[in-house]
């Protein structure tokens, strides 16, 4: 006798069960080498964790340890906060310091960081609500466009109606009828075969006057108070519109969808989320280090600190959808720093980022891996984007080392910019085989080292390597 033992899926760990280890892990995946860096983000993220399993008394007192990640751009930084964001579906935003040095003219106000932040929760909670509600909008939507294409016979007009026998049995056949009808237009239409059919529905015109008001509050705060005051200048008018079948299911089900959503809910649980896990990744930090010497680009730079300073010490900033606190969003500093250092930041702002962590530059054996261990790698990349038009593109071994070694080179010669090297070689490398590609007669091509070194040939003959600078 055989006996047959189920089958067993291998789930995911969630979020709460992640050690460190395990954090550390799945970037892996995605990001090579770094592994201080991997080991300070994958801690800060377990004592958020740690910390939701505490008294509300005492983990209202544990704040997030800050930190600075210092290394050339194009080594992964960004794509470290980015992954761990997506890791523990937290609201994720990046922001350039650079982009409040010159307030009023191409910058924002700081505070504008923080109400970017609840927009992106904002958005992710209510995504979340409408896959909840997805099943039953799409059932509501159907209706609704069933009785456009099949409109329910009129009520009897009550005690003017016969109500005889005969008359009975009349309307319970016409009722048995139309629902006959309505399930076969239900089959063609979950067939598609009502698609290119043309409906008339009544769409919802949003006309508001385009004005903006200027404050210290930020233009964005503005419009939506003012159509809350005024409903009846700004309502929503609607006029009938005809449109396919396809086109109207797709309309009918979004506008179910709002209508199913509870946003005062959205919008509670998405400053929460804001609150207690959002992640803040303040990029070029180091654009802003140094102090005032009196005149030139440099005069704004203390004072963009002291703006940020707040931010990241604990504050409640005004958004449109009421006050958030920053006192436990987790901020993540990066910067090359190759002209300033961390300690030229002012005293009290390096204080409330406790943790620094070093980027080290990559290295021959960090260009190979980073071009094909990760889950997007760039070799995996160009193949799956050839493939496509039915040419097979491989690289073998010895083709992917002459890759890393010119790209070590051009960076140890030129600005190091890291991993972004490698797309501007790889562009140059398969410009021929991308723009042959429809009308390739050998669909399988193997690049190797020497067709690597026949490519980049003219860059290494005339050492021009600053035109490949990205």
């Amino acid at each position: 006798m055989v006996f047959y033992l189920p089958e067993t899926v291998e789930t995911a760990p969630t979020l709460d069960a992640l050690t460190p280890r395990q954090i550390v892990a799945e970037l892996d995946k995605y990001v090579v080498s770094q592994t201080e860096a991997k080991r300070a983000v994958a801690i800060a993220l377990r004592n958020r964790i740690r910390r939701q399993k505490l008294p509300e008394e005492l983990a209202e007192e544990i704040l997030p340890k800050n930190f600075i990640m210092v290394g050339a751009t194009g080594i992964g930084k960004t794509e470290i906060a980015r992954r761990l964001a997506r890791l523990t579906n937290s609201p994720f935003l990046k922001v350039e310091a650079s982009r409040f040095t010159e307030v009023g003219y191409v910058g924002r106000d700081v505070e504008s960081m923080i109400r970017d932040l609840v927009e992106v929760s904002i958005e992710m909670v209510r995504e979340e609500k409408v896959e909840e509600v997805a099943e039953k909008a799409e059932q509501n939507a159907e209706e609704r466009l069933l009785d456009l294409l099949l409109p329910p016979p009129p009520a009897p007009r009550g005690d003017r109606a016969d109500k005889s026998p005969t008359n009975d049995e009349k309307g319970a056949a016409a009722n048995d009828h139309f629902l006959r009808t309505r399930e076969k237009l239900r089959a063609q239409l979950r067939e598609g075969k009502l698609d290119d059919r043309q409906v008339e529905i009544e769409t919802r015109e949003r006309s508001f006057p385009a004005f903006e008001i200027i404050s210290s509050q930020g233009i964005e705060e503005m419009d939506i108070n003012v159509k809350d005051m005024l409903p009846g200048l700004f309502g929503q008018r609607s006029k009938k519109r005809r449109m396919r079948v396809a086109e109207a299911m797709e309309y009918l089900t979004q506008e179910e969808e709002s209508r199913l959503v509870d946003m005062d809910q959205v919008t509670r649980i998405a400053v929460d989320r804001a609150e207690q896990s959002g992640i803040m990744f303040i990029d070029e930090i180091d654009k802003i280090a140094g102090r005032e010497r009196g005149h030139g680009p440099d005069v704004s730079r203390e004072g963009v600190q002291r703006d940020i300073l707040p931010i990241v010490e604990g504050t409640t900033v005004n958004t449109r959808y009421g006050m958030v606190r920053t006192d436990h969003i987790l901020f993540i500093a990066a910067g090359a720093f190759h002209v300033s250092r961390p300690s030229d930041l002012i005293p009290e702002l390096q204080g409330r980022f406790p943790i620094r962590v070093e980027l080290h530059p990559l290295s021959v054996e960090d260009f190979i891996r980073i071009l094909k261990e990760p889950k997007s790698a760039l070799v995996k990349q160009y193949t799956a984007l050839l493939e496509t038009e039915g040419t097979k593109l491989s690289f073998t071994d010895d083709a992917l080392e002459e890759i890393a070694k010119f790209a070590a080179t051009v960076n140890e010669q030129t600005e190091n910019i890291g991993a972004r090297r490698l797309h501007t070689i790889m562009e140059k490398l398969l410009d021929e085989i991308s723009f042959e590609g429809p009308d390739l007669k050998k669909k399988n091509v193997r690049i190797d080292a020497l067709h690597v070194r026949k490519q980049l040939a003219d860059i290494v003959k005339n050492q021009d390597l600053s035109r490949y600078i990205l």
